[in-house]
C-alpha cells in the first residue's frame, strides 16, 4: 500500500542552524525535480540553554508522523548534528523487515519513511548521545561553555561552514546562525536510536573540502556502518562525494537537489556519477594507490570497529541481558 503514496521530503538542519539554510535546496528540488519538502526549527536553537536533544527529537517524531499520516512516504535528509536527530526520529516508522516497526503501528498507519540521506553527518548508536560518540571531548570546531549553556563556535564560521560560498550568501548564512544548547549534545541516551539500520536505504552525501567534520572522518563513518550491518551495508548504505565544504546544500545546491533526486528515483540503488558533476563515488581500484590511502584506509578502519562493536553488542546481550 505505501509504495503507491506519493514520496516528500523531511529536511532537518544541523547545529546552530535554522531551516532557512535550505530555501535554496528546497527551490531545485521543488522547481527542478518536483520534490516537495518540508523543514522543522530545532527548540535548541531557539536561544533556550534549557532545551534539549530529547526536544529536538520530539519535534521531528511529531512532524514526522504528520507527514506519514497525510498520507505520504517520506525520505528524511538532515545535515551534520540533524543526522542523530532524524536517526532517533525515524524508530518504529520505517519499512524495513529488519525493523522493530510495522505497518501496524498506530502511529505510522499509511506512510512510512522509506529513505535517510545524511549529509556530512554521522552514524548514530543507540542509546549514546551525541558527545558519547567522541568519548566526550569536544572537536576542535567548538567549546561548552557551561556559564551560558551554549557550545560556542571556535573559529569563524565562514571559515568552518561556508568557505566556498558566495561572500554575500555567507553573510547571510551567518547571520542566520543561533546560539546552540549544549544539552542537546550531551543528553538524550533515552530516545537516542540507530534508526539507520531499519530504514530501507541510506545515502551519505559528503564533503571532500570539510573543515567541520573532516573528509576522512566521514569515510571512517560509512565503513564503521557498513561493518555493523554486514553483507547488507553495501547495498543499504550508498556513498557519494561533492567537492565542497561542510554546507552543500549551499555552495553547491543545485548539484546535492540533482543528488537527492537521483537517490530518491533509484530507491537507494547506487548511482553512478564518476566525476559528473564534482560527484563521485568514493571505492578502492587495484591500480589506483592513491586511492586506497584516500578511501581503502578510512573505509576499512572503520568496517573493523564496526565488526567490533556488534561483537560487543552480542556478548552484552548474551552474557549481560
Amino acid at each position: 500500500m505505501s509504495e503507491a503514496l506519493e514520496t516528500t521530503l523531511l529536511l532537518i538542519p544541523g547545529a546552530w542552524h535554522l531551516p532557512s539554510c535550505y530555501e535554496t535546496l528546497i527551490t531545485h528540488l521543488k522547481t527542478t525535480h518536483n520534490l516537495s519538502s518540508t523543514t522543522i526549527t530545532f527548540p535548541t536553537t531557539s536561544g533556550d540553554p534549557n532545551a534539549t536533544f530529547s526536544d529536538d527529537y520530539n519535534t521531528a517524531r511529531t512532524t514526522l508522523i504528520s507527514l506519514l499520516a497525510s498520507p505520504k512516504n517520506v525520505v528524511v535528509i538532515a545535515h551534520s548534528y540533524g543526522g542523530m536527530v532524524a536517526s532517533s526520529a525515524i524508530k518504529n516508522l520505517t519499512s524495513s523487515p529488519s525493523s522493530s516497526s510495522s505497518s501496524n503501528d498506530p502511529q505510522n498507519p499509511k506512510g512510512s519513511v522509506t529513505g535517510l540521506i545524511l549529509i556530512t553527518s554521522g552514524f548514530t548508536l543507540t542509546g549514546l548521545t551525541f558527545m558519547d560518540h567522541t568519548f566526550n571531548i569536544p572537536p576542535p570546531a567548538w567549546r561548552p561553555n557551561p556559564q551560558t549553556g551554549f557550545a560556542d563556535l571556535a573559529l569563524p564560521p565562514t571559515h568552518l561552514f561556508y568557505h566556498d560560498v558566495p561572500p554575500v550568501d555567507a553573510a547571510r548564512a551567518v547571520a542566520q546562525l543561533r546560539p546552540q544548547s549544549l544539552k542537546a549534545l550531551y543528553e538524550g541516551r533515552d530516545v537516542a536510536y540507530a534508526g539507520w539500520r531499519d530504514v530501507p536505504w541510506c545515502l551519505y552525501v559528503g564533503a571532500s573540502d570539510d573543515r567541520a567534520l573532516p573528509v576522512f572522518v566521514q569515510r571512517f563513518s560509512v565503513g564503521f556502518a557498513r561493518g555493523v550491518l554486514g553483507r547488507a551495508g553495501r547495498g543499504r548504505i550508498a556513498h557519494v562525494e561533492m567537492e565542497t565544504s561542510h554546507s552543500p546544500f549551499l555552495s553547491q545546491a543545485e548539484v546535492l537537489a540533482c543528488v537527492v533526486a537521483k537517490a530518491v528515483e533509484a530507491g537507494g540503488k547506487e548511482v553512478e556519477w564518476d566525476g559528473e558533476k564534482g560527484v563521485s563515488v568514493p571505492r578502492v581500484r587495484l591500480g589506483m594507490v592513491a586511492g586506497w590511502w584516500r578511501f581503502g584506509v578510512p573505509l576499512v578502519l572503520g568496517y573493523l570497529i564496526g565488526k567490533v562493536v556488534v561483537v560487543c553488542q552480542w556478548f552484552r546481550r548474551v552474557f549481560w541481558g
